[in-house]
């Protein structure tokens, strides 16, 4: 029996349709488990701009950093593109990772088998499915440099530097090869080390990790190569290791190789239990209040809070068989319907993987 503190920011756009969601699966979890599960509602970024004039404000952070674990919906939409960018919507989450100390980004792009058929890719691609880990470096890189705009030779720049310390990388290393341990033993670093001075120095710290490590192969790919690998042949990878930026990008490229964003979870984790759980997919504003939004993302996010942060990997395994379950017996969001096939809603799904939940 536990208790457990969430502080939840359900944020715009189909953010708090889906976190909603997620909440109901908890508390049934809860029953079942003798868990309690108290949310505490916060606001952040265009929800909290139009509110309190300021994308993450300090009531927020204080909960948030008080709390056991964040369950975040999306943040950011069309509606706040022209507010300065030190103060859009995304800034909230970089600020909310910084003070948290979460440094690392687990994004597992999983195909399920029943789903082989929305996958953009041809099946002799596929084969019998895929199952990609992507660990991200959160708090340092290009997001996180200096920045700024000056008057050069051609007139007016912008800048934005690209910088990482030593143990930026390292502690991001030592949790891609860790997570590797637990799977295929694989890992592949992905930079720019052709070009960037920043990823040499990558390349060297995760060499020196890899040596603790003599059980993982290690290889190396070019992003602009990966970006096509993944198309080309996904299985060769198990766990990518990557910055911020690059990492960044090839998540969502992964993402849609699934099939939809919107079956898929992430976990922003650092050295202590308090972490950060979001779905992959954005704020969606387009579906936003019409109950087309998959939830599912949101939903297996909440289990990966239940294995990462409250070390409660019965209960995460019993919310991810229970929308395997869902999936193959045909519950489908528009999302992932193929044509001629019955379309649930955010909540009419929700209710079909918490009948399935034992």
């Amino acid at each position: 029996m536990g208790k457990f503190n969430i502080a939840v920011v359900s944020g715009d756009g189909i953010g708090p349709e889906v976190t909603a969601q997620a909440e109901r699966v908890l508390e049934k979890i809860g029953s079942i488990y003798d868990h309690t599960f108290e949310f505490c509602e916060v606001i952040a970024g265009g929800a909290a701009i139009d509110a309190v004039g300021e994308c993450l404000p300090q009531e927020t952070l204080d909960k948030c950093l008080s709390s056991d674990s964040v369950l975040l919906g999306a943040v950011g939409g069309p509606k706040w593109d022209n507010v300065p960018g030190d103060q859009r919507p995304e800034r909230a989450l970089l600020g909310l990772r910084k003070a948290m100390g979460l440094f690392a980004n687990l994004r597992p792009a999983i195909i399920h088998p029943s789903l082989k058929d929305a996958c953009p890719l041809k099946p002799h691609i596929i084969g019998d499915g895929l199952d990609i880990l992507i660990v991200r470096e959160l708090t340092g890189g290009i997001y996180f440099g200096e920045r700024g705009r000056r008057m050069g030779e051609l007139g007016e720049e912008a800048y934005d530097v690209e910088c990482y310390s030593e143990t930026e990388i390292r502690r991001i290393a030592v949790t891609a090869f860790d997570a590797a341990m637990k799977r295929s033993k694989h890992v592949t670093s992905i930079d720019k080390a052709n070009v960037m001075e920043s990823s040499r120095f990558w390349r060297s710290i995760v060499n020196e990790v890899a040596k603790d490590y003599p059980e993982v192969k290690l290889d190396y790919m070019f992003v602009d190569n990966a970006s096509m690998q993944l198309i080309k042949d996904p299985h060769q990878f198990d766990v990518i290791l990557t910055t911020n930026m690059f990492g960044d990008i090839l998540s969502d490229e992964a993402g849609m190789i699934t099939g939809s964003i919107g079956l898929l979870p992430s976990a922003s984790l650092g050295s202590s239990t308090l972490g950060m759980y979001e779905p992959v997919h954005g704020s969606a504003p387009d579906i936003a209040n019409q109950g087309k939004a998959n939830p599912i993302a949101a939903i297996l996010t909440a289990a990966m809070m239940l294995r990462y942060s409250f070390n409660l990997s019965t209960e995460a395994e019993a919310i991810e068989t229970a929308v395997e379950l869902a999936l193959d017996e045909g519950c489908r969001t528009a999302d992932i319907a193929t044509e001629g096939e019955a379309v649930l809603s955010t909540a009419q799904m929700c209710d079909e993987i918490l009948a399935r939940l034992k």
